[in-house]
């Protein structure tokens, strides 16, 4: 009897304690100048943790618990933002390693949610701040096309190749690259958080499916 109320304590406990966690760490990440990279990685964590600690019903608790936590202190946008795509993502990634499956599965879901969460979190931005954030993105993706044919044109001087590429390139071409950046931005992402809780987590008696063979020596490097 006394397990059981240990149990129950548990349950009600750590949603709230892990919330809190995720919640102060998407605050620091939006107000703080400093360590955005490291702050997004360790964002989706605390509910991925919750999931496989305490089940699916008890992650979806912890996940209601941190929107109406940040509801409440950051407002209906900036609150709702944390669900795309890294409130949604660590559910994702949670059920997958509860459920055991593999991190084929895990990873490119996980690929197509952070993808789609950055166009819908571009999209809510844009309408915060009034102005069209694509375009920051579209010159971006300018500047690295025009970066690369360069590099590519100056060895074509260098060794007197008969061609050059052409530019300026389409605007068709511009957008195209500057999606399948955000895609590959994605990929690396997702991937690092398989990496980070494959190493993190069984120190917290915790574990998550093995990588697949092919990536297991690229896995045992990063850890």
């Amino acid at each position: 009897m006394k397990f059981t109320k240990k149990n129950q304590a548990l349950k009600l406990i750590e949603p709230s304690y892990l919330a809190s966690l995720s919640s102060l760490l998407w605050i620091a990440l939006y107000y703080l100048p400093v360590g955005g990279a490291l702050l997004r990685l360790i964002l989706p964590l605390p509910i991925i943790l919750l999931h496989l600690r305490r089940g699916t019903r008890t992650a979806f608790e912890g996940l209601i618990i941190q929107f109406l936590l940040l509801l409440i202190l950051m407002g209906p946008i900036r609150g709702t933002l944390f669900l795309f795509p890294y409130g949604i993502l660590a559910f994702w990634l949670g059920w997958s390693w509860f459920k055991k499956k593999n991190w084929w599965l895990s990873w490119s879901v996980g690929i197509i949610l952070g993808a789609l969460g950055f166009f819908i979190r571009l999209f809510a931005l844009s309408a915060l701040v009034g102005d069209n954030l694509w375009v920051i993105i579209t010159k971006a993706s300018y500047g690295l096309i025009d970066w690369f044919i360069g590099v590519i044109n100056w060895f074509i001087g260098v060794f007197n190749l008969p061609f050059s590429l052409p530019f300026p390139p389409s605007i068709l071409i511009i957008q195209l690259i500057a999606i399948l950046l955000i895609i590959f931005q994605e990929m690396v992402y997702v991937l690092t958080i398989h990496i980070l809780a494959h190493s993190l987590f069984p120190r917290l008696n915790t574990n998550i499916p093995d990588p697949p063979k092919i990536i297991n020596g690229f896995v045992d490097l990063g850890l």
